[in-house]
């Protein structure tokens, strides 16, 4: 089974683009992200043709995730991160997809840091930390895919010291995601390539994708029921490289589930 994380950057705008990767890597299940989408506009009609039902949650123009399945349904669990009623962005959804829990989230940028966006940031990440601690109390196979927008380590960044004071960067931001991680949960990318360095985005300007000058925000984590499934991961970097693309590749693991 194929999972995969991919955020769209505008999802209308780059569907032909969304469509050529599915038809090409055929991933199982697909968690995106910036939709900027309103709900009445996600293109659900086009992905069904390609093979794809789908759970979402839109918003105009800002932020939206989605849950998208091959040849099966997901069924839809939450909408929306629990903790704060007030929160009116659309930054995660929730499905289950052949007996696995996905949580698709689109964390927070925070910039710029210190102020009121990062503070948010923070926020959300604490908010993430509770459920995710009560997703892991259930002992079911669960993910939590997405746009971190965080850099766990150096080696997640082209060049750490120009980023010390970014809100991706920050170490109270650093400090979350280890948080998070140490719950229990399997960082799939780190985990089969503990020492190589691996990005998943790359800024439009100054030529970063092709001087290989990224990040690695986009993450799949996995529970302690989840993770010994787990065979291949890697960053599908061809979408990258097509034109009028996002600025993300979409990341992809295998995993096994067991027989029996």
């Amino acid at each position: 089974m194929k999972i995969a994380t991919y955020n769209v950057n505008g999802i209308n705008g780059r569907l032909p683009l969304l469509l050529r990767w599915l038809k090409e890597d055929e991933p199982d299940i697909v968690c995106l992200q910036e939709l900027k989408s309103p709900d009445d506009r996600f293109p659900r009609r086009e992905l069904q043709q390609a093979g794809y039902e789908a759970v979402w949650h839109g918003q105009k123009s800002w932020n939206g995730v989605a849950i998208l399945a091959r040849d099966a349904t997901p069924v839809l669990t939450r909408r929306g991160l629990p903790g704060d009623p007030d929160d009116t962005h659309s930054r995660y959804i929730e499905a289950a997809v052949d007996g696995i829990l996905i949580g698709c989230l689109y964390l927070p940028n925070g910039n710029p840091a210190p102020g009121p966006k990062f503070d948010y940031k923070l926020r959300w990440f604490e908010r993430l930390q509770t459920y995710a601690a009560d997703l892991l109390s259930l002992g079911l196979p669960v993910a939590l895919i997405g746009d971190f927008n965080v850099m766990p380590t150096d080696l997640d960044v082209y060049a750490p010291e120009r980023w010390r004071d970014d809100a991706l960067f920050r170490p109270e931001v650093r400090e979350a995601y280890a948080d998070l991680v140490a719950q229990g949960w399997t960082d799939a990318i780190r985990h089969l390539h503990p020492k190589e360095r691996i990005y998943t985005f790359w800024k439009y300007w100054r030529n970063s994708f092709e001087r290989d000058a990224g990040l690695r925000i986009d993450h799949l984590l996995l529970s302690p029921t989840l993770a010994p499934w787990l065979r291949a991961a890697s960053v599908r970097r061809g979408p990258r490289g097509w034109d009028h693309t996002s600025d993300h590749a979409p990341v992809m693991i295998e995993i096994e589930p067991p027989s029996d």
